[in-house]
């Protein structure tokens, strides 16, 4: 089986007065090119007036087939299917399921587009490995929303400032090593 990093379901909604410069795409290319993530697969979809959900062609050639079959456009053979969730399968028992991702495509309104971006996040590797060698098992994951964030908006700007300055001054693994208690 092959292993490969954390993968996450980025889904962004644009209303119909959307500006599609291909800056999203040059940060994606970015965040590869520097090996954060890999794009596994993306998809534009548009939302007719009718409710059909329907692919756009923003997307690179070989790119969508994946998503669209998760949100239930595309078809695919069960052992496709059965391979796509090993591979995915880590023992992770939260996440998005595939009710949960279609019903993104059907909560989208009349008019409105969608891009969804599937990502490995490649950085995470050796960090999962590590985890469970150890015998951990992750029990939940997720960008903090503002509301969260908002009793230590203060102390979270400190720390990153913190930091921001420390990074100036020396580099960056010296920095995590010290951080993390572990000498340089």
């Amino acid at each position: 089986m092959i292993k490969i990093g954390p993968v996450q379901m980025l889904a962004v909604e644009f209303g119909p007065d959307a500006q599609f410069e291909g800056k999203i795409i040059r940060e994606l290319e970015s965040l590869e090119r520097f090996g954060f993530i890999r794009v596994i697969d993306l998809l534009f979809v548009l939302k007719q007036e009718d409710g059909t959900l329907m692919a756009r062609d923003y997307q690179a050639e070989g790119l969508g087939s994946t998503i669209a079959a998760l949100l239930g456009l595309g078809e695919r053979t069960r052992q496709e299917v059965a391979e796509l969730e090993q591979m995915a399968d880590e023992g992770y028992p939260f996440g998005l399921t595939g009710d949960d991702i279609k019903e993104m495509g059907n909560d989208l309104k009349p008019g409105a587009a969608a891009g969804y971006v599937l990502l490995e996040h490649v950085w995470a590797r050796t960090l999962r490995r590590l985890i469970r060698e150890a015998g951990g098992v992750p029990t939940a994951e997720g960008f903090l929303t503002p509301d969260t964030l908002g009793p230590v908006a203060s102390e979270v700007a400190q720390a990153v400032l913190a930091l921001d300055a420390m990074t100036a001054e020396e580099s960056s693994g010296g920095l995590a090593a010290r951080r993390l208690g572990k000498s340089t």
